[in-house]
């Protein structure tokens, strides 16, 4: 191709990481006619947020994380989060389910695991514990939880939790023992290799977006390869900016109204991992606590089983910190860069309305490693240190918006933001995004092709995909269990129940 010339495409993503991934693999499967690429800055997929060191791996379904069934003053616990969560990522297991029967994709266990998870607790917190349990043990998706204050089962559950804790520390557990592992780096990686074995699929490293304008019905976006220095231009009808921490800076080049008023609060991570194989064989478990107060809900304390490349490690953690940076590999100018005078007044409201968070951070920041370990011994009381070294995770930018109250707000979780007319979108924000990703990405096709998503074509594909949608398996048992036993023979795990 001409170095001027304009290379036409119908889709273009930015970022090969598993929201990218996802979004192109369901377009080929609705749409095989559809001419895509993908386009990342790094030297393959899957190097930021979807780098299996970079997350916990936790096959996020509301079982185990205490953030996702809050607890109001009057002591009432909500439990419509991890129930709405459980149903998006039995979604994302079908879709996945789909996948194992095309012979491109690869094995399932290279990226799913069986491992069981739990919610552990001490004293003050044991009442609420119950009451979780009681609720949500009444809803089909969690009909198989277990609930024990006796620490020998506690014991058997978790062995590393007890030996060495003080006799009259009153703990509590729950566990569902069909909980999983993910290796969302390897999935990704999966995507993309049977991306590339289906024809008008393109994806392309070292790839740079420095220009992003609207042309006629579409977008002509301006590419510049890193390595050589070569620009290339692309006419595309329809653009995802699915980059992480890196989505916001372009979402604002492209100037469309949507992207006004939104910020990004970086904040960065560290786990302390343990490769020992001695202390990790006694451990097969995600155990979830509660966070310390101030603390973002990305930083709920945990200790988990890891299976990454078919060996297992320990993680612990994980521990805040802050950078101005909005991607690992990113640079400590993202954050001034991104302010501008539609998100200035968000962003200094939640700086004033986040003091507790403020002071969280900078606590987190200044930690000692003896301080670290203290951490991990309410989990594991009897560890060696030497077994545990301090490890830097990926970058998460929280998302900053408008709010007619407050002026802004800090938002977790994850938010689609696309242009009026569907031509161009943007995922921001951060967990439990990667475990959800594929009910984000189907509303993303609902709301950005809303006629083909009604077509008898798009229609009959994506219910030989996905058999129940959400709403279905949050209300109806029979088909829940169905279906969640088909998903979990064909992926090689524990079904539900």
């Amino acid at each position: 191709m001409a170095q001027n010339e304009i290379e036409s495409m119908d889709v273009l993503l930015v970022g090969a990481g598993i929201m990218s991934a996802t979004l192109a693999v369901l377009l080929k499967e609705v749409d095989p006619g559809v001419k895509l690429e993908i386009v990342e800055l790094q030297e393959s997929g899957a190097v930021e947020s979807s780098n299996p060191w970079n997350n916990a791996g936790t096959g996020h379904a509301g079982l185990c994380e205490l953030n996702y069934t809050p607890q109001a003053a009057d002591g009432s616990i909500d439990i419509k989060k991890a129930v709405n969560i459980n149903a998006q990522f039995e979604v994302s297991k079908q879709f996945w389910a789909y996948l194992t029967g095309k012979e491109a994709f690869g094995a399932p266990r290279n990226f799913i695991n069986p491992v069981p998870h739990m919610s552990f607790v001490r004293g003050k917190d044991i009442p609420f514990l119950k009451k979780r349990h009681e609720l949500l043990s009444q809803h089909h998706a969690f009909s198989s939880m277990e609930y024990t204050e006796d620490r020998t089962k506690i014991a058997e559950w978790a062995p590393l939790t007890m030996p060495g804790r003080p006799a009259d520390e009153q703990v509590a557990m729950t566990r569902v023992e069909s909980g999983t592992d993910v290796n969302f780096g390897a999935l990704t990686n999966q995507l993309l290799g049977y991306l590339g074995s289906r024809e008008g699929s393109t994806v392309r490293y070292f790839q740079k977006v420095v220009g992003l304008e609207r042309i006629g019905d579409g977008w002509l976006v301006d590419i510049k390869n890193t390595q050589s220095g070569e620009s290339r231009k692309i006419k595309a009808k329809f653009v995802f900016l699915g980059a992480g921490g890196g989505a916001l800076p372009l979402l604002q080049m492209s100037g469309i109204p949507e992207s006004k008023g939104f910020g990004g609060f970086p904040v960065s991570g560290q786990w302390l991992r343990c490769d020992n194989p001695e202390v990790v064989k006694h451990h097969q478990a995600k155990v979830y606590s509660q966070a310390e107060v101030g603390a973002p809900p990305m930083s709920v304390p945990h200790l988990d089983t890891r299976v990454v490349d078919g060996k297992k490690s320990l993680l612990f953690g994980p521990y805040a910190g802050f950078s101005t940076k909005f991607l690992r590999h990113g640079s400590f100018l993202d954050l001034p860069l991104s302010v501008r005078t539609s998100n200035l007044l968000p962003m200094l409201a939640v700086a004033r309305d986040n003091m507790d968070l403020t002071r969280y951070l900078v606590k987190e920041v200044m930690q000692s490693m003896d301080q670290r370990i203290e951490a991990l011994r309410k989990f594991y009381p009897e560890l060696n240190p030497a077994d545990w070294r301090l490890e830097t995770a990926g970058q998460r930018v929280q998302i900053i918006k408008k709010d007619p109250k407050k002026g802004g707000i800090l938002q977790f979780g994850t938010e689609l933001v696309a242009a009026q007319d569907g031509s161009i979108a943007a995922l921001l924000g951060a967990s439990p995004g990667a475990s959800v990703t594929v009910s984000i990405m189907l509303g993303l096709l609902e709301r950005c092709f809303p006629e083909r998503y009604k077509s008898a074509e798009w229609t009959a594909k994506l219910k030989e995909i996905f058999p129940a949608r959400e709403k279905q398996l949050e209300t109806d048992a029979a088909l829940y269990r169905e279906v969640n036993q088909m998903t979990a023979d064909r992926l090689q795990i524990v079904a539900a129940s």
